[in-house]
């Protein structure tokens, strides 16, 4: 959930897929749209790890 909320807090992202093989798991997936919103605080640790994993979400796919 926190996953899907931190990529949808982002005006940039129109869509996010997901995968689900049960009801259950597309049920707790949507639950992610019930908080959208993170402290300077979250977003600045979660974004370490995604620098950590030198991980560029947001290069475009025609920059490599």
């Amino acid at each position: 959930q926190m996953a899907l909320s931190w990529l949808l807090k982002d005006d940039r992202v129109t869509s996010v897929l997901i995968g689900a093989s049960r009801a259950e798991q597309l049920e707790e997936n949507v639950q992610a749209l019930n908080n959208l919103r993170f402290t300077e605080d979250e977003l600045k640790r979660i974004d370490r790890h995604v620098a950590d994993g030198e991980l560029n979400l947001w290069q475009a796919s025609s920059d490599k």
